[in-house]
């Protein structure tokens, strides 16, 4: 087990004035606003697809794909114009969660590195942030598949 940092006095004094005078942080205020975006964000996915179904004739597992393609259309388009970024701030994790998050970071990335050219600039820099999200979902899939093959095996024995 690792062992703390063991500070001087002085340093020590310095720690407790820190965080005697560290605003605190409103835990349950956030902990609603991201419930409330990310399902408010939810229930607008839900009613996009709900769109696609009745006037488009889409079945519900048609009606997906198209569903998330508008939710990051219109994420991109909202980052693009500077509001998702106040929408995000305000919520929190809850814009994080959601396929937007994902867009929004995506896209901030590529609006901040244009200026460096189309190729080391916005392709270069567009999966910094969320790079590690597809490597790690990507690998999260293959486990569960693995997974899930390896109980099919198992149970057609």
């Amino acid at each position: 087990m690792p062992s703390k940092k063991q500070f001087t006095p002085a340093q020590q004094e310095y720690q407790d004035f820190a965080k005697a005078r560290e605003p605190k942080r409103p835990v349950f205020k956030n902990c609603c606003r991201a419930f409330l975006v990310g399902g408010l964000i939810c229930v607008i996915g839900q009613l996009i697809q709900w769109f696609f179904i009745r006037y488009f004739n889409f079945t519900e597992e048609t009606a997906g794909n198209p569903t998330v393609a508008v939710l990051i259309f219109v994420s991109v388009l909202l980052t693009g114009f500077g509001v998702f970024d106040h929408i995000a701030q305000w919520a929190g994790a809850g814009t994080a969660i959601p396929v937007t998050g994902f867009a929004n970071t995506m896209a901030s990335a590529a609006i901040e590195h244009r200026t460096e050219g189309y190729v080391l600039g916005v392709g270069g820099n567009m999966f910094k942030l969320s790079g590690s999200v597809i490597v790690f979902g990507t690998f999260a899939a293959f486990i569960v598949a693995i997974i899930k093959l390896t109980i099919k095996w198992l149970g057609g024995m």
